[in-house]
């Protein structure tokens, strides 16, 4: 009975880390569906309420300026550094599914904010995160930094 019960702990904790990976929350790069290229890091975490929050964390395009603002921005946000800047905002997982949606995610290249769904696939390793208007929109593929 010892064994068995030993054994079973033994598995839930080697178990427990890939779980963990099958949520938004952590550190994830954004790459541009257009050119491939990395564009940004943002870090996702839980803002309270099962809410997340997603903020640009690090800037990896070639021609970004450490010192840009969101002057697209039409909300709380216009003016402020890009760098911190949230994105994300109150996406939550839907009942009984690896799916967080509900929020917004704002492109600051236009100013424009989106709704929001995102979903672990390939164990984790990535995120689909599909901004839309209506039926109109699109998914990018993010990759797992932390």
């Amino acid at each position: 009975m010892y064994k068995a019960a030993t054994a079973a702990l033994a598995f839930v904790a080697l178990a427990a880390p890939a779980w963990a990976q099958m949520t938004p929350e952590g550190l994830w790069r954004n790459i541009d569906d257009k050119t491939g290229e990395a564009k940004a890091e943002i870090r996702i975490r839980d803002a309270g309420g099962g809410a997340l929050t997603g903020v640009l964390e690090k800037r990896l395009a070639k021609d970004a300026k450490p010192d840009e603002v969101c002057a697209e921005c039409s909300d709380d946000r216009k003016g402020k550094p890009l760098l911190g800047l949230e994105l994300i905002r109150g996406a939550k997982k839907a009942d009984g599914k690896d799916v967080w949606e509900g929020g917004k995610i704002l492109d600051p290249e236009n100013g424009r904010n989106y709704t929001l769904r995102m979903a672990p696939i390939e164990g984790g390793k990535k995120l689909e995160v599909r901004g839309s208007v209506g039926p109109f929109g699109r998914t990018q593929t993010w990759v797992r930094v932390q």
